[in-house]
């Protein structure tokens, strides 16, 4: 890896009528975390949007998109992304959703300029990731689970346990309408991940919709292949909830934070060099304490859980 860079996003929405408490607090609370581990708070390698700042640093939707295209635009670095404020839906206009709807996050002039899709969200964060890049991204808003269209799934079920669905394996296909048959190496039956599967034109899935007991989690998920299949890059997003779910604006020992942001920051705190399923795990337990949030974690090549998270 080169040099370290991160972009943080708070968003409060002062004076309106969604006025959230705690986002720009959350983005200031990651700078120690970023600082201990390796990052440089200065502007050429920090930038901050919040709407208390002006001029390039308020977050509009343009700023917020050009911050991400500086972000991703150098070779060999080690990129981390925060965002804290709403997160939104808005009508699907490519068809690929089961739901019918994207996930959004709403830049402060969204009444004006509209919100930013998850498809938008993949091509300036993803797509355009400089070669030799990895990104670490944190959502701390509602409907995130699958905000910037990553490929690859993991979730804790009801014992805590993890497992990935890969919506993107070539070779898996509906072999008979009648008995869901499938070929390949994953069984929806056995685990009861999902009802309906719907073929590509070229094998790929459209979508992948999910069914099963409502005390279950995970569960109404929409999944990415037949958009990105093949780009294989390394981008790693902790989410503070699933799709369907939205995310508290917290307050927290006298303090007003997301909760997501909060549980992220204390799991880290507390338990020091975590594996990626451990901060899962950790961070997913500390939010049951008080939220009914699931929070996901999702990634765009597969990757073994058990490495511990290096930024």
């Amino acid at each position: 890896m080169g040099r370290r860079k991160a972009l943080l996003i708070g968003i409060n929405y002062t004076g309106s009528q969604h006025e959230l408490k705690g986002c720009r607090q959350d983005v200031r609370n990651m700078v120690p975390f970023l600082k201990s581990r390796g990052f440089v708070a200065d502007e050429s390698s920090m930038v901050i949007l919040a709407d208390d700042l002006r001029g390039p640093h308020f977050p509009t939707g343009h700023n917020i998109l050009a911050a991400m295209d500086w972000l991703v635009s150098e070779p060999n670095c080690s990129l981390f992304l925060h965002y804290s404020g709403h997160g939104g839906q808005v009508p699907d206009q490519v068809g690929d959703r089961a739901s019918g709807f994207s996930d959004t996050i709403v830049p402060v002039d969204y009444q004006w300029c509209g919100q930013i899709d998850s498809g938008t969200l993949h091509r300036h964060l993803v797509s355009a990731l400089a070669p030799g890049c990895q990104l670490h991204v944190v959502f701390d808003c509602c409907h995130s689970g699958s905000a910037i269209e990553l490929p690859y799934v993991y979730r804790s079920d009801s014992d805590g346990n993890v497992r990935m669905l890969d919506n993107v394996r070539q070779g898996m296909r509906l072999a008979s309408a009648a008995s869901h048959l499938l070929q390949g190496d994953f069984s929806i039956q056995q685990s009861q991940d999902a009802r309906q599967l719907y073929a590509g034109a070229k094998t790929f899935f459209k979508s992948l919709q999910h069914i099963g007991e409502s005390h279950e989690e995970g569960l109404g998920e929409e999944y990415f292949c037949e958009n990105w299949k093949g780009e294989n890059k390394r981008v790693i997003m902790f989410s503070g909830c699933r799709d369907d779910q939205t995310s508290a604006d917290a307050n927290i020992a006298g303090g007003h934070v997301g909760a997501m942001s909060w549980a992220f920051l204390e799991t880290v705190r507390a338990y020091g060099n975590l594996s990626y399923l451990q901060l899962l795990q950790n961070t997913r337990w500390l939010l049951r304490q008080r939220y009914t949030q699931v929070p996901q974690l999702s990634v765009g090549s597969e990757m073994d859980l058990n490495q511990p998270l290096f930024l």
